[in-house]
């Protein structure tokens, strides 16, 4: 063990230098970047809730503890041998609260209490990623206080969880930039490097502008077969859309340098078939020009189509992670604009979170490809429908919704059972809930057409505001086109309608 652990208990400093832990903190690679933010409000939430003037978001690594976040606190870092949250880490899942740190034999001492920062109060919540305990969302006062009510500690509890799933999301569009970065020097490499299964290989007389090759050659540019060739058919048998590229491209390789590399298309064919080519002048004349090249040609156009492919799935992916962090950011700001205390926004935050999270998931496991609507309604419902006698019933044909349909849906559906749960059927044990669904139209101009008919519950008025969950509800499917939701407050119980362009049956 270090010197500057030498304070820790053992049992402490094993648990801050175990191997697992610090490799889960640092593959994160957020140490000593820029102040976020999206931490900085997680932090001010929790100041918040406790009332205190001192919030922080902390990384323990083994020799320093670092502050991704902080308020009301100038350092940057402190030594972990002083650190409140090693213990807090150390000690399990549940937060540590310390009451008056000069009490606690074990910060009795402590440079943070004894010192000019004065430390008193402290109540810190472990953030755990990847199943390891990497920091701390924690709280301090500079004067002693109460131990905090249960139900805000539990609060603290859940905003660390919160930045824990920041440090993932954010780790994982990190991640996708590096991909991208690697699949760019992965063309470079195979560019170079490819070793193909069928070449034709050819040697170019300059001078009489004949090509002797294999048979190969010819089957390549789709010319008739052939072991000899004129150079200029090769070239007429180009795409236009390459042969000033490759012309060009030629040109420089041979006053440059003796190697040619390039890529291009065959004129008229379909499927489009794409050729490389390596060539090497072997002689030259008197006054240095070139008289005779070796080279070789070989199809590469299903590594176009993969790359085309790959190009594809990681905008798809970057276009994904933008959208979800937009969506994100417009559930916390809507739901913290329509809260009256930071419990409440906790509450709908979470549950929201957790709905769009379900929708994702399914998502995910499909390569978003979509998926069936039976599967998304299913466990949109379960959560709100969890007794024993089911309340909810859900009939219709299985569908496919698209990534944006199923996003779309998924919160309407939970905003309506939440609110059905709270004050429509779901709220007394004799309502009930009819989730069902048909297409509508023909062929080409189908719909899919979804209601919810809520009945058994209390008598219904229209409210005298719309809440952030009715907005959701009106227009969580604002990105599918032509779509619709009509939602009323009638008497007998609330009643919505969804309509939207049907994907083909899934089976």
């Amino acid at each position: 063990m270090g010197s500057k652990t030498a304070k820790l208990t053992a049992d402490v400093s094993r648990f801050v230098e175990d191997a697992d832990r610090l490799a889960v903190l640092h593959g994160l690679d957020v140490m000593d970047t820029a102040n976020d933010p999206d931490f900085d409000r997680i932090g001010g939430l929790a100041a918040a809730i406790l009332e205190a003037p001192i919030a922080m978001v902390t990384l323990v690594d083994i020799d320093r503890q670092w502050f991704k976040s902080r308020l009301g606190f100038d350092g940057k870092e402190t030594p972990t041998d002083i650190s409140f949250c090693a213990h807090a880490i150390a000690a399990g899942d549940d937060p540590m609260v310390v009451t008056d740190a000069t009490l606690d034999p074990r910060f009795a001492g402590n440079p943070l209490v004894v010192g000019g920062e004065h430390v008193r109060f402290y109540a810190g919540a472990p953030m755990t990623v990847a199943g390891a305990r990497v920091g701390t969302l924690c709280v301090l006062d500079r004067e002693p206080r109460a131990f905090p009510a249960a139900e805000k500690v539990e609060q603290l509890k859940t905003l660390a969880k919160l930045a824990a799933s920041l440090f993932l999301l954010k780790d994982a569009t990190r991640n996708g930039a590096i991909a991208q970065a690697e699949l760019a020097r992965e063309e470079k490499r195979r560019a170079i490097a490819l070793d193909a299964a069928s070449l034709a290989s050819w040697a170019w007389d300059i001078r009489t502008d004949m090509i002797d090759c294999d048979a190969l050659l010819a089957e390549l540019f789709n010319l008739p077969p052939s072991n000899r060739l004129k150079a200029r058919d090769i070239l007429r048998a180009i795409d236009p859309r390459d042969v000033y590229q490759t012309e060009t491209r030629f040109r420089d390789a041979l006053s440059g340098s003796d190697d040619y590399f390039g890529e291009y298309r065959v004129k008229g064919l379909h499927p489009i078939r794409w050729i490389a080519t390596r060539g090497r002048v072997i002689e030259r004349d008197g006054d240095g020009r070139p008289t005779l090249i070796f080279g070789v040609n070989y199809d590469i156009t299903e590594r176009k189509l993969g790359d085309e492919r790959q190009r594809l799935l990681l905008r798809e992916l970057n276009h994904r992670v933008k959208n979800t962090l937009a969506t994100v950011q417009a559930l916390a700001t809507q739901t913290v604009r329509h809260a009256n205390q930071p419990s409440e926004f906790l509450e709908a935050f979470s549950a929201r979170l957790q709905a769009l999270g379900a929708a994702h998931s399914l998502l995910s496991d499909r390569e978003w490809r979509g998926i069936g609507i039976a599967e998304l309604a299913r466990i949109e419902a379960r959560v709100f429908d969890a007794g024993a006698q089911s309340r909810i019933t859900i009939s219709g044909p299985d569908l496919l919704l698209s990534p944006d349909q199923a996003v779309g849906l998924g919160l309407i559906l939970h905003e309506l059972a939440s609110n059905a749960l709270r004050y429509g059927s779901l709220s007394v044990p004799s309502g009930k809930v009819d989730l069902g669904w048909k297409t509508q139209g023909r062929k080409g101009a189908r719909r899919l057409v979804l209601t919810w008919r809520e009945s058994g519950g209390p008598e219904v008025e229209p409210p005298d505001r719309h809440g952030f969950g009715s907005i959701l509800i009106r227009r969580s499917l604002a990105k599918v086109i032509d779509s619709e939701v009509t939602h009323e407050y009638r008497p007998d119980g609330v009643f919505a309608q969804i309509s939207m362009p049907s994907e083909p049956l899934l089976k």
